[in-house]
Order: C-alpha cells, then structure tokens, then sequence
C-alpha cells in the first residue's frame, strides 16, 4: 500500500491540473469543477488500484481498473457532444478533454510526475491555442 502522504501529494496534484485545464474551459459545457472531479476521481481509482489494499494479490491486475476508467470516459465525453443539424457535430474538444484530463489523473495516480506535467503543459497549450490561430487566420 502506499504511504498516506504519497496518496496525499497525488491527489492534490490531480485537482490542481485538473483546475487548471477546468479554467481554459471554464465557459463551455463541462468547466472547473467538472475537469476537477474528473482528474481527482481517476488517481483515486488508479492509487486504489496500484497501491491500494490489492497491493500483493497474484490474481489482481491493476491495469484493469485503468482500462475501466478509460472506457468510462467514453461516456462522459459522449455526454457533451451535440448535434446542430446535419453534419455539425459540437462538443468534440471538451469531450476529447475530458478524455485527456482523465488520462492525467490516471499519470498522476500512477506517480508519473514529468509524464503529467508535460502533458498538462501540452493540453493547455492546445486549448488555449484557438484563438490566437483563428485571428490570424481571419486577417488573411
């Protein structure tokens, strides 16, 4: 089992990047506190998983749970998309969002550090990258 103050660093962890994407998408359908919960609930699952109470059970695969929490996703993401008409599907980047940050909290369950802070980095990075592309591109 894991000691109580690792459990304690990553769970913190998981909140702040989880607040952090949750403030790029703080005006659309799933905001702070939805990407919050979503990254702190996948390194609860995964810390139950890896180094929870099943620490030490031959028969027990850690990787399922993960695998389960990726498949769950699935459904929340497909809760925000919507569809406008015929062919103008909306809700595509906060789904896929909330599959990355899920995948987050996943890494940060997991202990690896460098991993979630790039990838923390890098999704900010493309959340925030729309609008400076779409005003250049509407000057031309």
């Amino acid at each position: 089992m894991l000691p109580e103050v690792d459990m304690i660093i990553r769970f913190v962890a998981a909140v702040v990047i989880g607040l952090v994407i949750g403030l790029a998408r703080r005006h659309k359908p799933a905001g702070i506190r939805t990407f919050t919960l979503l990254c702190f609930g996948s390194a609860i699952l995964t810390v139950i998983s890896v180094g929870g109470p099943f620490d030490g059970y031959n028969a027990y695969d850690p990787t399922r749970v993960i695998a389960q929490i990726v498949a769950g996703i699935g459904f929340l993401g497909l809760g925000v998309i919507w569809k406008e008409g015929v062919d103008k599907p909306t809700g595509l980047t906060t789904a896929a969002a909330i599959w990355v940050t899920a995948g987050l909290g996943i890494l940060v369950g997991l202990g690896m550090w460098l991993e979630a802070f790039i990838g923390t980095l890098l999704t900010i990075a493309i959340l925030y990258s729309k609008a400076p592309l779409m005003a250049a591109h509407l000057e031309k």
